[in-house]
């Protein structure tokens, strides 16, 4: 088993006035999703158990992870950890500042077992390079153990503690995330703007995923017509910030997303 990573020579411009050059982006190469009933089917296999008591099983233990977890607790998750709601606020002096509209992001916060950490830290890694032909180029394979960092690096005060598994820091190579700002709740359309740090490419997705080196390039304001999960990074020297999202909400809208126009 290895873990495998793609390394495409992508196009990058690391300042506005910058020239565009060639950088190799490494990112994962993502098997396709396995959904719930697959995940079901496998585990009744492997418990001995009928699909339709594992179902039961999986659906009672969803519900009570979400109560727990959204009453303050942190809930283990068999076999893998433990997950807790964190989130992401702005500092104030005066007691009088606090409100609600300081917190930017409510996160889910997962941290794993230390057996599936060192797993994840002794798996091989195998790098595919394609060239900017889309040509393939060059094959690594790597066993070196590596680190694992965990999805959330805050402490309950929502200060980045910048540290990995090893203990080492990473201050000298994280790149801050995104900003996104606009008007929400809205009646028929609104702009979503994404700012970042300088030098950095800030690369969006509008469908609810998680946003890579691969996702759609932002280069002005995105007006959204319905309500919108959007979500962006900040890519600098091939490293990428962690993930910022700001959902947009149509006033009587019941969906959860859809309405993206691109303004072409």
């Amino acid at each position: 088993m290895a873990l495998k990573i793609k390394a495409k020579e992508k196009k990058l411009k690391f300042s506005k006035d910058g020239p565009e050059v060639y950088r190799y982006v490494m990112v994962p190469d993502l098997y396709s999703t396995l959904d719930q009933e697959k995940v079901i089917k496998e585990a009744a296999i492997r418990s001995g158990v009928s699909e339709g008591v594992m179902q039961a099983c999986w659906k009672g233990a969803g519900e009570v992870i979400k109560a727990w977890a959204t009453e303050g607790h942190s809930v283990a998750l068999p076999g893998l950890g433990n997950m807790r709601f964190g989130l992401s606020a702005k500092a104030v002096a005066d007691v009088n500042d606090v409100k609600t509209s300081l917190i930017r992001t409510r996160r889910i916060v997962f941290t794993p077992t230390v057996a599936l950490k060192e797993e994840l830290a002794s798996t091989a890694i195998q790098i595919t390079c394609y060239d900017r032909n889309g040509d393939i180029v060059k094959r690594v394979t790597s066993a070196d153990p590596g680190t694992v960092e965990e999805t959330d690096n805050t402490d309950d005060n929502g200060v980045n503690n910048g540290s990995e598994q090893n203990g080492s820091s990473t201050s000298s190579e994280t790149v801050a995330a995104p900003t996104i700002s606009g008007e929400t709740p809205f009646d028929e359309s609104t702009l979503a703007t994404i700012s970042g740090p300088d030098g950095a490419e800030i690369r969006y997705t509008v469908d609810g995923s998680t946003p890579t080196a691969e996702s759609s390039l932002y280069s002005e304001a995105l007006t959204l017509t319905d309500t919108v999960l959007v979500k962006a990074i900040a890519i600098k020297d091939g490293v990428s910030s962690e993930v910022a999202s700001k959902t947009f909400t149509k006033n009587g809208s019941g969906d959860n997303g859809g309405g993206f126009d691109t303004g072409s």
